[in-house]
């Protein structure tokens, strides 16, 4: 059964606060999947943080109409199930770890704001580092000089107590 025009509002209106926040945006046709199989997807977006969802292309094109995702709405032909996420990477990695071990589900295309990205490209920025990859990385940086700097610190006195632990045995040597 159809939704009626106050549903159809709704979701428009859903998708286009999804699409306002969003980082990426990526399409993929799911022709021929099994629900069982479209369901793990769903809850492997959930936990990435990734908000998937089937709609009709008209609503879709409705929902990114005067965003920066408006030249997306030129690929929504067919099938098509739509990832939105706030970081770019995420839903590229989700979308595209499924494509690999599903050769029914092809993306078609993608788009960062005000950037259309092929198929292709999307498979690229899938290979990216997450953010918080990237994030930990930094931080790693950042405090090794800071680590290093504490352990250079803590061996003056270090050196020092096993120099005067030196002179003391020498001395008991001397005394013996």
């Amino acid at each position: 059964m159809g939704l009626n025009l106050d549903e159809k509002k709704a979701l428009v209106a859903e998708v286009s606060a999804k699409v306002a926040q969003a980082g990426a945006m990526v399409l993929a046709e799911y022709r021929s999947l099994e629900v069982g199989e479209i369901t793990n997807l769903r809850a492997k977006a959930r936990q990435s943080g990734v908000y998937l969802r089937v709609l009709k292309n008209t609503l879709a094109r409705r929902a990114v109409s005067e965003t920066p995702f408006a030249d997306l709405a030129e690929h929504m032909r067919g099938p098509l199930v739509y990832g939105i996420s706030v970081d770019p990477v995420a839903v590229a990695k989700v979308l595209q770890e499924f494509a690999k071990s599903h050769e029914k589900f092809v993306i078609t295309a993608g788009a960062l704001p005000n950037q259309m990205m092929t198929s292709k490209e999307v498979g690229e920025l899938a290979s990216m580092p997450s953010r918080e990859e990237l994030l930990a990385r930094l931080m790693g940086t950042m405090q090794a000089p800071v680590a290093k700097l504490a352990r250079t610190l803590n061996e003056i006195p270090g050196k020092f107590v096993r120099t005067l632990a030196a002179v003391q045995e020498a001395k008991e040597k001397a005394a013996a």
